[in-house]
């Protein structure tokens, strides 16, 4: 298996450097229009350097006692907010022994297909093909939208489930940034135009403090929603700060219009860990050098996960193995 996926890696870091692959790239962004060529090659890259390679693969697989000696038929119901999100689920059926049906994302299903494409390639007695919808299934791993997540507990009731709904980032300021890490923090916003549970909607800084941002170059989807938002909130008389193509609003809570960047002022860092702590249940990481937490991330890597940065801090892995 490790040597399957290093194999994935090395044609994955390639992508795009071809007229095959410049093909799928063009064709998934026809298929989902918040999707660009970039932003699926550096999703593809991500996978191919942080997930993708011999050591890490080794040191992770290591911990679990993989593969399974009672293979099960695993259900795996992707998201398709970013490119290629739904492949870490897969690569952690496919490594614990476990058979894949995977079920795709309508918006991110021409690069999942070729994804499996290319192990199949490689592998061609691989345990992974696409659910039909009927084929019986023994558990499933299920990420989607709160009101999935409900037709989800509903539907399977009888299985063993891992499941998970919408969360968002953090990130949290001490006020002594430097301009290098303001511009990752801005990655770590506004890549793939906001729409990953990484994605830091929330920022906490220090009382007084100027928080000075610039918004990269977004889509047209993403302008037309700042628009709008932008709008409404002159509507309704309250107050934001302009950057241009996003807005920020002041507040405690976490934005509901996807170009709004919330802001929350503090006096102590004790006032943000008793946040954190009490939003646990909403947060999927935190960017910051100035508060320890247990999903913690450097500034500008909010988007490049790691195989231990487990999705709502629930180990897949643990979860497969303790199936069998």
């Amino acid at each position: 298996m490790i040597e399957l996926f290093v194999a994935l890696g090395d044609r994955l870091r390639h992508f795009g450097n071809d007229p095959e692959t410049r093909e799928v790239a063009r064709a998934a962004c026809q298929a989902n229009e918040w999707f660009s060529v970039d932003e699926i090659g550096r999703a593809l890259r991500a996978l191919a350097t942080e997930m993708l390679q011999p050591e890490p693969l080794r040191h992770w697989l290591a911990a679990y006692p993989c593969p399974v000696h009672t293979p099960s038929r695993i259900l795996t119901v992707m998201a398709g907010n970013i490119p290629a999100v739904g492949f870490f689920d897969l690569l952690c059926v496919v490594c614990s022994g476990h058979r894949c049906l995977y079920k795709t994302s309508a918006k991110d299903r021409i690069l999942m297909d070729y994804i499996v494409g290319e192990l199949q390639a490689l592998s061609p007695d691989l345990p992974i093909e696409p659910y039909d919808g009927s084929s019986p299934v023994d558990a499933v791993i299920a990420t989607g939208s709160d009101n999935a997540v409900r037709y989800f507990k509903a539907r399977y009731a009888e299985l063993p489930m891992l499941l998970r709904g919408s969360r968002q980032s953090v990130a949290v300021l001490s006020g002594h940034e430097t301009p290098e890490q303001l511009t990752a923090l801005s990655d770590d916003i506004w890549a793939y135009s906001g729409l990953g549970c990484r994605n830091v909607s929330l920022v906490f800084a220090p009382n007084g403090y100027d928080l000075q941002l610039q918004v990269p170059c977004l889509n047209n989807k993403y302008k037309n929603n700042y628009i709008q938002t932008k709008a409404l909130l002159r509507m309704n008389g309250k107050p934001f700060r302009d950057f241009g193509s996003a807005v920020a609003v002041e507040q405690t809570e976490f934005p509901k219009a996807l170009s709004e960047l919330a802001v929350a002022r503090y006096r102590t860092l004790d006032e943000v860990a008793a946040w954190l702590a009490a939003h646990d249940a909403e947060i999927q990481c935190v960017v910051t050098e100035c508060l320890p937490h247990d999903r913690r991330t450097d500034f500008g890597q909010a988007q490049s996960p790691t195989l231990t940065d487990w999705p709502d801090g629930q180990d897949v892995l643990a979860w497969l193995t303790d199936l069998a």
